[in-house]
């Protein structure tokens, strides 16, 4: 099946999805593609920036017109944006330039969950309706992590957590402690290098996919991979043994696409990411696809629909 016979296929493919008519979603009448995990930034700025450093491959201006350059040949016409620098003012930073970009549904933000002022900084972005959550990294102590979730949760946000294999325990405790808030597991759980899966990591998938307000991003996987450079495999069969996994626990209705632009440039371009995973959901059919690259992202983060 080619990409053109595919989307066409997919017209009515969302219909009756369960986590959709769970929330009272409409399902869209064509396939529309949601990139859940960019990352835009300046260095240009006065201010500078703190990622990525002088030097870097990503050292450059990276926009929304960038990004559109590369994911609109794709079919890509919406993105959830994660916010990886550290710097408060940067969260409005990135809303002000949303409020200018319709193709920005939803932001991920970056705040210090150990902040005294944590509770007024979440309230103050949350008022945004494209602030759809915060993104924490595992160094955070668990009783910290705990306390943000709760505040995410109470305010209907989601939580996206990034750490290195083996932090999925917290991940698993977290979900357990506050049932109501949303995980995103990013970058497929640091799986590594698709050749090398260890027995922990499939474990730990099967765990957190036993908690049912876990859900997993596809992406991350060139980045992984051990290669020089911008020379990850770009088939889908190199990947196939963490793809296979992560379906065979999470199943069609909580996996997400995210390109990890333009991070993801240090593995593979954006039109080779694309293509592994639009080849591997061609293969679990329309309604399995509508629900990766559309539905269950609005489910998770609940982004908002502009004109």
């Amino acid at each position: 099946m080619n990409r053109r016979t595919w989307i066409k296929s997919s017209v009515t493919a969302t219909a009756g999805l369960c986590i959709a008519d769970a929330l009272g979603i409409t399902p869209p009448t064509a396939l529309e593609i949601v990139d859940c995990h960019t990352h835009f930034y300046d260095p240009s700025r006065p201010q500078g920036v703190p990622w990525p450093g002088k030097g870097s491959l990503l050292f450059r201006p990276v926009l929304p017109a960038d990004w559109r350059a590369v994911a609109a040949a794709q079919g890509v016409t919406k993105t959830v944006v994660i916010e990886a620098s550290p710097w408060l003012e940067d969260n409005q930073w990135i809303l002000d330039l949303a409020a200018r970009e319709p193709d920005l549904v939803g932001f991920i933000g970056n705040l210090d969950f150990t902040d005294p002022n944590f509770p007024a900084h979440l309230a103050r972005f949350a008022a945004n309706p494209l602030f759809r959550g915060l993104r924490a990294r595992d160094k955070l102590a668990a009783e910290d992590l705990t306390r943000g979730g709760r505040a995410l949760a109470e305010r209907g946000l989601a939580l996206d957590l990034n750490g290195p294999a083996g932090f999925m325990a917290r991940a698993v405790a977290l979900a357990n402690e506050v049932p109501a808030l949303r995980i995103v597991i990013d970058h497929v759980g640091a799986a590594g290098d698709a050749r090398k899966l260890t027995q922990a990591w499939k474990d730990d998938m099967r765990r957190a996919a036993d908690q049912p307000n876990i859900f997993m991003k596809i992406s991350g996987l060139v980045e992984q991979a051990d290669a020089p450079s911008g020379e990850a495999p770009r088939e889908l069969a190199a990947y196939l043994p963490i793809l296979d996994h992560l379906w065979e626990c999470f199943g069609e209705d909580r996996l997400v696409f995210g390109s990890n632009w333009p991070v993801c440039e240090k593995g593979a371009p954006y039109d080779a990411v694309f293509r592994i995973v639009r080849e591997f959901f061609e293969t679990k059919g329309a309604t399995a696809a509508a629900k990766y690259f559309r539905t269950n992202s609005l489910a998770i983060y609940r982004w908002i629909e502009r004109a």
